[in-house]
């Protein structure tokens, strides 16, 4: 007699769900013993094939606190990703090692490249190897420049008297003003001023529309977004969401990039032509970097400068009006602060008039409006970059400022080979080694009990301020590498701050929330909305 039917697909579908069963059961188990392996590790929970890339999607908007609370478990944090492992360290011995014992061992590397080439393409902070070399060469001569120095003093002080005196008119009318909108206007007029040699007129007081900005800050964002994005690739190849706004923006860029640049190089050639150029010398970076290209060693293209130059842009317009954001925040919400900061200035403002040998004009209690600013400009013409170094309590807020909200929170480096950490923690080839200066400056190993407290009066030892070593303070990073435009950035942020701190209160809107917006830099999520009052 035959097997029916019937039979016969009853015991088919038994051995489907034996083999579904034992499947599910392997499944399970592998993922099990996964888990079971991490029991002990203080990370991130993570899972076969995607390691922690869940947690640390559903964390992206925190991010910054996110690993904080993994490294104040544990000095060194894995977090495997499903193309890559990334580790994060907040420690100073194995920040020294990374940037300096074993620099070699740790470039930016291929994947940190490809994630921002679209933006930075070629530029310094992009690249490694020879050509890293002779573009630090070539800006550390540049930096070190008197002329550019000056140039830089000069054009900082006219963009911080153009921002007083929108927030003077800002006063008169009780007007809320979004600072981190006018501290980015002023940083990027400044630095396409010193950087191209071109006014751009972003913080003109009808505060225009800025294409460039704009677009230079989408183009930031997205970038940003690739380090967790494991099918950004895809996205770009489709053309397709975020990478086709990317797109878009990158045109907008270069467009202006490109058009800036022929305009200098004809005005470098006509100045040749006609025999004038020692009246049309200009000290913008781009200038010097167009009359290098003469030199066949350098062979700068078009390409080339225009990587210069938006490298440039973005260390010295985002990073530094980040952090006047986040230190005026500071000065509005610490009282004390503010009042030791104006004491100060004033004390300074009455020093320098008496060394110069001129009278104050006296702004008291008068409500004139052109004596007021008037009196601001006087003011700002007692600073330049030998008197702004004796502002010490100056010096060391925006330091402090720095400490806890550092302008570049993370910084990613690849693996060229298996190295062992000073903590004992393997690395291998091919993944990323992440140095967290917003957790360091957390750290009580670091800085003591009062970590996450402000207080400017730790770098000072008898009203002198006293710097930190690199490797434990890295807002500028340390080693090779340390930042070439850490005078120019201090230099700015004084002079902008010792003319706001000096002559403005600030107050928070109600109900305004402050809080960081994912982006290499840390920029705020929601902008600073505050009010504005004169100060006598």
């Amino acid at each position: 007699m035959g097997i029916s039917s019937y039979d016969s697909e009853e015991g088919w579908c038994s051995v489907k769900t034996l083999v579904v069963g034992a499947a599910a059961c392997l499944v399970w188990s592998w993922i099990a013993a996964h888990r079971w392996k991490q029991r002990k590790k203080k990370g991130p929970k993570t899972w076969p094939l995607v390691g922690a890339a869940i947690e640390q999607l559903l964390n992206y908007h925190r991010m910054h606190d996110w690993l904080l609370g993994y490294l104040k478990l544990s000095k060194t944090v894995v977090v495997p990703m499903p193309f890559t492992t990334y580790t994060y360290i907040a420690h100073p011995d194995n920040v020294h090692h990374i940037l300096k014992t074993n620099f070699a061992n740790y470039p930016k590397g291929d994947a940190y490249h490809s994630y921002m080439e679209v933006l930075l393409g070629d530029g310094i902070f992009n690249v490694d190897g020879e050509l890293w070399r002779k573009q630090r060469k070539t800006a550390s001569f540049e930096f070190a420049s008197k002329n550019l120095r000056d140039f830089s003093a000069l054009v900082f002080r006219e963009y911080s008297l153009k921002l007083s005196s929108i927030l003077t008119s800002a006063s008169l009318h009780n007007q809320q003003v979004d600072m981190q909108e006018l501290l980015m206007r002023m940083t990027l007029d400044s630095i396409c001023k010193v950087g191209f040699g071109v006014e751009i007129g972003s913080l003109a007081p009808n505060l225009p529309e800025n294409c460039f900005a704009q677009a230079f800050d989408t183009a930031n964002i997205i970038v940003t977004l690739r380090f967790i994005d494991p099918l950004w690739k895809i996205k770009r190849f489709l053309n397709l969401g975020s990478e086709a706004l990317l797109d878009k923006s990158i045109k907008i860029i270069d467009d202006f990039t490109y058009s800036v640049i022929a305009t200098r190089k004809k005005e470098i050639e006509e100045a040749r032509t006609t025999g004038n150029d020692g009246k049309k010398i200009k000290h913008d970076i781009l200038s010097r970097f167009i009359e290098l290209g003469d030199d066949p060693n350098n062979n700068f293209t078009n390409k080339s400068l225009r990587d210069v130059v938006l490298n440039f842009v973005i260390a010295g317009r985002d990073t530094t009006a980040a952090t006047l954001s986040w230190a005026i925040y500071m000065v509005m919400t610490h009282s004390h602060v503010a009042d030791k900061l104006y004491s100060e200035l004033t004390s300074f403002e009455e020093a320098r008039a008496k060394e110069e040998g001129i009278s104050l004009l006296n702004q008291h209690h008068s409500t004139d409006l052109e004596s007021f600013e008037r009196r601001v400009k006087q003011f700002a013409e007692l600073l330049n970059y030998d008197s702004l170094a004796r502002l010490h309590y100056l010096h060391a807020m925006i330091t402090e400022t720095l400490r806890l909200y550092p302008a570049v929170p993370q910084d990613p480096k690849g693996i060229l080979e298996d190295d062992v950490l000073p903590d004992g923690t393997k690395v291998r080839a091919g993944g990323m080694v992440t140095y967290v200066p917003y957790s360091m400056g957390r750290m009580e190993y670091n800085w003591g009990c009062d970590a996450a407290s402000f207080n400017p009066e730790r770098w000072l030892k008898q009203g002198i301020f006293h710097n930190e070593s690199p490797f434990k303070f890295t807002a500028f990073q340390a080693g090779p590498r340390i930042c070439m435009g850490k005078d120019s950035a201090y230099l700015q942020m004084k002079m902008a701050l010792a003319i706001l701190c000096r002559f403005y209160k600030f107050k928070l809107v109600s109900g305004h929330q402050v809080k960081y917006r994912m982006m290499t830099i840390l920029s705020m999520a929601n902008g600073l909305k505050v009010t504005v009052d004169r100060r006598q």
